[in-house]
């Protein structure tokens, strides 16, 4: 597959998640460059790494259900079972 293909429907949010978690760790230096108290970066740390950590979670998942599905096409049941049951633990990375 050539770059362009790897393109799906999630990726505009993606990106836009990881704009604003990017805004948001420029703010977290700020707040440290500035002296703000510790509680207040680590809250905003935690918030900063709780996007990426979606917006990696939401890649994921739309790759298993886009891109995994290209590769397997059709299968019996039973092997489909497997996919599924992949694709639900995988959720919980």
């Amino acid at each position: 597959m050539d770059q362009l293909s790897h393109l799906h429907q999630t990726h505009s949010a993606i990106v836009k998640r990881l704009k604003r978690a990017d805004g948001h760790l420029r703010g977290v230096i700020e707040m440290i460059e500035a002296g703000r108290p510790c509680l207040d970066v680590a809250q905003q740390l935690h918030a900063v790494e709780k996007a990426i950590a979606q917006a990696k979670k939401t890649l994921i998942q739309d790759h298993l259900d886009h891109c995994l599905e290209e590769v397997v096409g059709p299968l019996t049941r039973d092997r489909r079972r497997s996919i599924d049951e992949f694709k639900e633990i995988a959720k919980y990375l």
